[in-house]
């Protein structure tokens, strides 16, 4: 099966390769002609929904998109779908995760309860589009932990988890996170794999 996904994020699509081993994955820049659609979706399943199907009509290809990212309970569900550029500049990990903290400071700890989404959209030439949604528990820490994963890792400690995302080794964080139970859920529902 071969099956574009639809990011630029190279650390983004080496972890799906992992995740759909068995599937011909082909990464956005396979396509540098073609323009990233606008994501102006309210929910994380809304934004998934327009990169499958803009990348679908655009290269004819069975497209798989995600959109995900972390809601925070203490801040009324935010950063959510603005997770990325939270600060103001997209891809900014240091000033996302250093607003974070600031919106966070004098939060007790139990109340710093998070999850990281990850919604995914499959749009497949001549078929409905279909979503799933995975989601990992956990709360934010007070300062940054471990250099491992990328964005939010090192501030979010998952459910039954001392250690942040960015100190648990790669193999654990791929049996826990918002895409590893998409993509669970992904490979029973649509046959991927």
């Amino acid at each position: 099966m071969r099956l574009l996904v639809a990011t630029r994020n190279a650390h983004k699509l080496g972890e799906i390769r992992a995740l759909l081993p068995g599937v011909e994955i082909v990464g956005t820049d396979a396509f540098p002609e073609v323009p990233d659609p606008e994501e102006t979706g309210a929910t994380f399943e809304a934004n998934a929904i327009i990169k499958a199907e803009a990348w679908r009509d655009a290269t004819g290809l069975p497209a798989l998109a995600d959109d995900s990212g972390l809601e925070v309970d203490a801040l009324g569900g935010a950063p959510g779908v603005l997770s990325a550029r939270y600060a103001g500049t997209h891809g900014d990990t240091a000033a996302n995760n250093a607003k974070l903290l600031r919106a966070l400071d004098g939060v007790p700890e139990g109340r710093r309860g998070a999850r990281f989404v990850c919604a995914l959209a499959l749009a497949a030439p001549g078929a409905p589009t279909r979503v799933l949604r995975g989601e990992c528990p956990g709360r934010i820490l007070h300062e940054a932990h471990g250099a491992h994963g990328f964005g939010y890792d090192p501030l979010f400690a998952p459910e039954g988890h001392d250690r942040s995302f960015g100190e648990l080794p790669e193999a654990v964080k791929a049996t826990l996170s918002h895409r590893a139970r998409a993509f669970a859920q992904a490979r029973e529902a649509w046959g991927l794999a």
